[in-house]
């Protein structure tokens, strides 16, 4: 029988190496497991392409084997949830963290008005990376996500997580997700958009959603 596997797609300018990924990471080693966590910034986070996400997470999951478990968080949220409609066969279950449904819809109010006019008029926009370095992010981000589904409805059993007191993605988007969607529900936390406070919790829902078995996680992890 092929062994589960277990990947986390980090959100936009973060990068594998970010709080929630190494914490989750020490989670499932603490359970004698792997967390797969590919870098999503493909081909580059100036050039970074929706495209080019979805056909990074097929090539990792691949065509053989079990069917895969995914925590995606904010853009990784979405891209989890688009993955898993288009191949539903390869999906066992999600875990979305704060998920970035509707993301063109919301730029605007995020950078502001005249600077998305200027992101727009000018092709690129200067943003922090991951590393908080700015770098030129390409128009054309904002031109595929407007041509991606918003928020793409899945199949599998799924859970989400959303911060109460989430100002980058408004919990309601969540709320609106459930129910439009059967297979998935909704735990609210009263949090931020980064859930920093709220790891013990999500490490105890992966533990219950994922059916790991009887393995007590690592407190903090």
């Amino acid at each position: 029988m092929p062994t589960s596997r277990y990947l986390y797609l980090h959100g936009f300018a973060s990068s594998p190496k970010s709080i929630k990924a190494l914490a989750l990471g020490e989670t499932f080693a603490g359970l004698g497991l792997t967390l797969e966590v590919p870098d999503l910034n493909v081909p580059s986070f100036a050039k970074l392409s929706h495209e080019a996400m979805l056909e990074a997470v097929t090539e990792l999951v691949g065509t053989d084997g079990a069917p895969v478990s995914i925590i995606g968080s904010s853009l990784g949220g979405w891209l989890a949830a688009r993955f898993a409609a288009l191949h539903p066969e390869r999906v066992r279950a999600l875990m979305l963290l704060c998920p970035a449904f509707h993301l063109a819809e919301r730029w605007p109010r995020m950078v502001g008005e005249e600077w998305f006019a200027l992101w727009e008029r000018h092709g690129e926009l200067a943003i922090a990376d991951a590393a908080g370095t700015k770098v030129p992010v390409h128009w054309g981000f904002i031109e595929e996500a407007r041509r991606e589904p918003p928020a793409p409805v899945v199949s599998c059993p799924t859970l989400i997580v959303h911060g109460t007191r989430d100002e980058t993605v408004p919990i309601r988007s969540s709320r609106d997700y459930v129910k439009d969607c059967p297979a998935a529900r909704l735990v609210e936390v009263d949090d931020t958009h980064d859930l920093g406070a709220s790891i013990e919790r999500i490490s105890a829902e992966i533990h219950r959603h994922f059916e790991l078995g009887r393995t007590t996680l690592n407190d903090g992890a």
